[in-house]
Parts: structure tokens; C-alpha cells; sequence
């Protein structure tokens, strides 16, 4: 697959200019979630990880879930940045999140946030506008129109 950076425009952001390792912010746009007909997460407080090649993903605070929507999913991953993840089901989403108990130095914002896959919701919204999931079934970054790619995650980008 030939790689073709998208030009971002004015107000967008190109994935090709994150950094590897990545970078952990955080950021007050208002982030929501629907699942199971409801909306389970609303909330200001959140953190965005960029890291080269992916659209953002958001970590979101367990306090933002209402209780009992987390609960724990088996599998386990380990990223040689952030460190060892667990899994955990969202509402009726079986294995749809993740989070890292003891994130690795640099990372500590991390802690007591949850990821999402959202693919896996029936929707979810930053600042208003409806995300696109990132290809590719290992993958949780959350596409908007201010994030240009291409992304990793669609067929043949494996190996970037």
C-alpha cells in the first residue's frame, strides 16, 4: 500500500504529526457515549492519546460510567509504551474497553481511565460531532473531521 499524507486543513490535525512514543493530553471537549439506548457517558474531563498513524483515543474517567456498566472482561494486552491493559465489558459490549492499572512512567494520566472501542457503541461524540472508529479490529482511535490520516488499521497498513 502507497502512503499518501492527507494535507490537514485549517483547525485539523495530521496523525503523521503525533509522536511516537505518544503523547498524553488533556482536554475539556465534551465527550459522549450511547449505549443500550442510553447515554452513558457525558462528561468534560477527558485525556487524548496521539500516537503516529492513529486518530486519538480517549480515556475517560470510571467515575463518568455510571455504576455497574463496568465490568470485567477476560484478555489482557501490553503496550511497550503505556504498559500491561485489562479488558473490561461495557454494558451489553462484551470486551468493548480497556484501561492500564499501573500505567508506565509518562503515562500516569492514565490512571482511573477507561478507553472504549467505538465500533463497539452505538455511538459516540466529541465536542458534538459523531465519531468514525478506526479500522481494524485492535484498534480504538476515534476519527472526527479535525483528524487526517491516513490511519493505520485499514488493509495493508499493518506493517507501518
Amino acid at each position: 500500500m502507497q502512503l499518501k499524507r492527507e494535507v490537514p486543513g485549517p483547525g485539523q490535525e495530521s496523525v503523521w504529526d503525533y509522536p511516537r512514543p505518544p503523547r498524553v493530553e488533556a482536554t475539556s471537549e465534551r465527550i459522549r457515549i450511547r449505549l443500550d439506548g442510553a447515554t452513558i457517558v457525558d462528561t468534560t474531563d477527558a485525556v487524548r492519546v496521539l500516537e503516529t498513524s492513529h486518530p486519538p483515543v480517549y480515556y475517560l474517567p470510571r467515575s463518568a460510567f455510571p455504576a455497574g456498566v463496568l465490568q470485567p472482561a477476560q484478555g489482557a494486552s501490553f503496550c511497550e509504551f503505556k504498559g500491561a491493559a485489562k479488558y473490561l465489558s461495557v454494558g451489553s459490549a462484551e470486551r468493548s474497553a480497556w484501561y492500564y492499572p499501573s500505567p508506565s512512567r509518562g503515562y500516569e494520566l492514565l490512571v482511573d481511565r477507561v478507553a472504549v472501542y467505538p465500533s463497539a457503541m452505538e455511538e459516540c461524540e466529541v465536542a458534538g460531532e459523531v465519531v468514525t472508529a478506526q479500522a481494524g479490529d485492535f484498534y480504538g482511535g476515534w476519527i472526527t473531521s479535525k483528524v487526517v490520516g491516513p490511519f493505520k488499521g485499514e488493509p495493508g497498513t499493518l506493517g507501518w
